[in-house]
């Protein structure tokens, strides 16, 4: 698989420009560009998606794991004639106090990728060469294989930056030219995602790969790009990883919820496919909820799920036949009062939860599902008030389960990350969802009934018993109302 990945000495440098109008330019060539992203973060790999017509993935060492890294990347390049890899924050900068670890320079060592370093040039000349020198030569495991230029003010300063880099021998692949550069909005938690922007962010994608196109050799990226070795290895399936786990024992604390009974058997023809053995799984989407891994709908599907969106800025009801619902990210605080004009909705919602069908919450999810959002009624399903604060939580976290739930039996360990400008309280329920064990310790989240709703973002590829949980329990739901009808 051809490939390349986008880095650059810090942030702020024109990584998200670079990489998704490559990944545009390209596309506009007639390749199929697979997009991906490094670390954890949701809203860069939504203008991927607008590039290339393809889900954004990404690509995290820390929550996935380093073995799982090679092939989440060859599940999502599956097909393509390229892959662009946007990087995270400067080059080598991975999680705190963890060394490399899930830095862009450790994703590209796992993809055994070549790398082209966008540089920041605006107030520079000739140091630039000692830059980039000190960015290939401080791991030599890293093929620093060009770089782009970015914010270059004339003629005469390109010819300077590019006669100091012709020196140290580094190749320059391109020079973007100050002012050139597209002005995308952003907020408290970074850029304004593209499912708030419509045709605004069309039009910006559309800008950035014009901005490229004239400022980059693509025939020599795409080269590079070709240069990369074999990578080896099974691509990452969700069907054959779920295949491999044991059955899960379904979680018995689902509320009032009534006994399913006994399993029906399959009929002469084969498994029957009613509802009972296809649950609908409910994911919300829309602007306010823009937050999501693409492999999480797709473990849920492999775990046998009807997996169906819905907006809850606009859908007044569940999709029917649901069974399960997961409401990720995203900003909801940004859209409280609409969330809370649609009482419909979160009088649908609060029923669901009560009734003891799976209802799993991240983060913006959480705020929905609590009492109140800054002073706005949200669905009440929590005894808890959800507000905004000054203070950014951001970081990669360790946690335990420490109750049995619909995501994870008590004991599970996994890696997550918060992301937010917003305060639960209290930020616990009286069974929490997790014990946070690392950088600090403390319990965070609220299980009950069928209930888990947790301020951490957690990739399913790494715990994917989560779905095959979630499935179970949505099929016993399923089951147990199959044939009843609302009063």
């Amino acid at each position: 698989m051809p490939r390349l990945v986008i880095a650059a000495p810090s942030s702020g440098s024109g990584k998200t420009t670079v990489a998704t109008g490559l990944m545009a330019a390209f596309a506009e060539r007639g390749l199929a560009v697979s997009p991906h992203k490094v670390g954890p973060d949701y809203i860069d790999p939504g203008y991927h998606a607008l590039a290339t017509g393809r889900p954004g993935r990404n690509l995290d060492a820390y929550l996935c794991g380093p073995e799982l890294v090679a092939p989440l990347f060859a599940h999502g390049a599956r097909g393509c004639d390229l892959a662009v890899v946007e990087g995270v924050m400067g080059l080598f900068d991975g999680a705190s106090g963890q060394g490399e670890v899930a830095s862009t320079a450790h994703v590209a060592k796992l993809l055994r990728a070549p790398v082209v370093l966008v540089v920041d040039a605006s107030s520079q000349a000739r140091s630039v060469a000692a830059l980039v020198h000190g960015f290939a030569s401080f791991d030599p495991e890293v093929r620093l294989a060009g770089v782009i230029l970015n914010k270059v003010g004339s003629d005469r300063h390109e010819a300077i930056l590019r006669e100091a880099l012709d020196e140290s021998g580094v190749p320059v692949f391109g020079a973007l030219r100050r002012g050139g550069e597209v002005v995308t909005p952003s907020r408290h938690l970074g850029l304004v995602p593209v499912a708030e922007r419509g045709a605004e962010a069309v039009a910006a994608v559309a800008a950035m790969a014009d901005l490229v196109r004239v400022g980059c050799d693509l025939d020599a990226l795409y080269a590079v790009a070709r240069s990369a070795p074999s990578l080896g290895g099974a691509a990452w399936d969700a069907a054959e990883v779920l295949g491999s786990l044991p059955q899960p024992v379904p979680s018995r604390n689902r509320g009032s919820a009534p006994d399913p009974g006994p399993r029906t058997p399959d009929g002469p023809n084969g498994p029957d496919r009613t509802a009972k053995d296809r649950p609908r799984v409910a994911v919300a989407g829309g602007p306010a909820f823009t937050f999501s891994y693409a492999e999480h709908s797709e473990l849920l599907a492999a775990a046998g799920a009807d997996v169906v969106a819905f907006d809850p800025l606009r859908d007044e009801q569940l999709p029917d036949g649901t069974s399960a619902l997961v409401i990720g990210g995203g900003f909801p605080e940004v859209y409280a009062s609409e969330l809370s004009a649609n009482e419909p909705l979160r009088k649908a919602v609060g029923g669901l939860a009560r009734s003891g069908a799976p209802v799993v919450a991240e983060c913006a999810g959480l705020l929905y599902l609590a009492r109140s959002l800054d002073g706005q009624p949200m669905c009440g399903v929590l005894d808890a008030d959800a507000r905004m604060s000054e203070r950014l939580t951001l970081g990669y976290r360790d946690a335990v389960a420490v109750s049995d739930s619909v995501l994870a039996s008590n004991g599970t360990r996994v890696r997550g990350h918060e992301f937010h400008r917003t305060v639960v309280e209290p930020g616990a329920g009286a069974t929490p969802a997790w014990g946070i064990t690392r950088p600090e310790r403390r319990v965070e989240g609220f299980v009950q009934g069928g209930v888990h709703a947790s301020y951490l973002h957690v990739h399913w590829a790494s715990v994917p018993q989560a779905a095959r949980r979630i499935v179970a329990q949505a099929t016993e739901v399923a089951r147990a109302t199959e044939g009843v009808t609302p009063s």
